[in-house]
């Protein structure tokens, strides 16, 4: 397990035959790579304490993943510690000087690697998907598990871990606090209320959601009833960053379902736009300052945006952005924590898209045709991770992307952020 410099092995990926995209520094304030011992392609960050709005080099984080390991037994909940996370963007006055004295920038290029720090927690069996929540003191993760079941687990022994001077590497056998096994079978879609702490979400692949209240004594109760008006696999769910008993789901039945659990399961579905994508709906993301707007990717690699307001107007939704750009499935989209109108896309064509939806559109770039390939409001495609599985920004470091893929983390903030 380790971190990787920029410098050491610059993104690349060969996209046809004889031809090799190498990854421009220049476009780039910082980009690092890390990689595990068994790819995580699902992981989040870790809310920290050292405040927000950090913009001064070098920058430190914290992000929990989880593990899909060849052996069962072998999958674990990984805590990671980034630190002395340089900026990698060369600067003129260094193009122009050549003559530098070369045992000083060995030592400069040593004082500019990154750290990486982790912990791991035994987990059993592959690690779907999995979230976090600051609830009281705790930081908490969620996993669901592809054995069926969801647990919770306390990451603070993990992180005051990785704080250590000597970090301990064996595997923790710290057991989880919570595990619901009522699905009984496994899922992907996961998510922790924003609003009301340790409430959660859960949905899985025979259509079901189940929703999560935490108890005083840190415990939950979870309603065995099930939110079940999807008719497929539930693949994504989102909280309301603004109404605490509202909520979003997608599936691969082609729909987006809006919920309010005031309501019993059986009517709790309150908007439904069916047939919201050509094909599986994998992902999708509510933006958190104009609450909206929510994000949609699907199977048939289409970026949409719905505005809920419309929904109330006339009670029939069509999107406001609808965007065929990506050749691939969607894998993991998100919303700009710090700017309303930019969204970050990955697919798995290998490519991660960056795009600012207050950018005017002309009638080219209102086409969905895949002849118009560059629309005004894309702002860059970052390359170079194979089989890339899903993107987040760091809440608390401006402009900075973490993304996961099959052959590792990419860790970098451009210069369009």
């Amino acid at each position: 397990m380790e971190a990787v410099d920029a410098d050491d092995n610059i993104a690349s990926q060969e996209e046809t035959p004889g031809e090799e995209l190498v990854c421009d520094e220049s476009a780039y304030v910082m980009y690092h790579r890390a990689q595990t011992d068994s790819p995580c392609l699902s992981f989040d960050i870790i809310s920290d304490s050292l405040g927000n709005g950090r913009e001064e080099f070098p920058l430190t984080c914290y992000i929990v993943g989880g593990t899909q390991a060849e052996r069962a037994q072998a999958n674990c909940v990984i805590v990671m510690k980034l630190s002395n996370l340089c900026k990698t963007q060369k600067s003129e006055d260094d193009d122009d000087d050549d003559d530098s004295d070369s045992e000083s920038d060995s030592e400069e290029s040593a004082s500019k690697r990154p750290g990486f720090a982790h912990s791991k927690l035994r987990h059993m069996g592959t690690v779907n998907r999995i979230r976090t929540a600051v609830v009281g003191e705790r930081h908490l993760a969620a996993t669901w598990s592809e054995t069926g079941r969801v647990h919770i687990w306390d990451l603070n022994p993990a992180l005051s871990n990785t704080d250590s001077a000597s970090p301990l590497t064996a595997i923790s056998s710290q057991s989880s606090l919570f595990t619901f096994s009522g699905h009984q079978t496994e899922g992907y879609a996961i998510d922790w209320s924003s609003i009301e702490q340790g409430r959660l979400a859960t949905g899985d692949c025979r259509h079901n959601i189940h929703l999560w209240q935490p108890r005083p004594d840190a415990t939950w109760h979870v309603d065995q009833r099930p939110y079940a008006a999807h008719s497929e696999s539930v693949e994504d769910i989102q909280w309301s960053p603004s109404e605490a008993n509202v909520f979003a789901s997608c599936s691969v039945d082609k729909s987006i379902r809006i919920w309010d659990s005031r309501s019993a399961p059986n009517t709790a579905c309150k908007i439904t736009l069916d047939n919201a994508h050509d094909s599986d709906i994998n992902v999708i993301s509510w933006n958190h300052k104009e609450q909206h707007f929510i994000a949609s990717g699907g199977d048939d690699g289409v970026i949409k945006v719905w505005d809920l307001r419309q929904y109330k107007r006339t009670e029939s939704l069509s999107p406001v952005v609808n965007f065929h750009y990506h050749t691939g499935p969607i894998t993991s989209l998100e919303w700009n924590p710090n700017d309303a109108s930019v969204l970050a896309v990955s697919s798995a064509d290998d490519r991660i898209s960056i795009w600012d939806f207050a950018v005017e559109t002309d009638d080219a770039a209102a086409s969905t045709d895949k002849d118009v390939d560059v629309p005004p409001q894309l702002l860059f495609v970052h390359q170079g991770q194979k089989e890339i599985k899903e993107l987040h920004w760091h809440h608390q470091l401006p402009g900075v992307i973490i993304s996961t893929a099959n052959d590792g983390f990419n860790i970098f903030r451009t210069i369009s952020a």
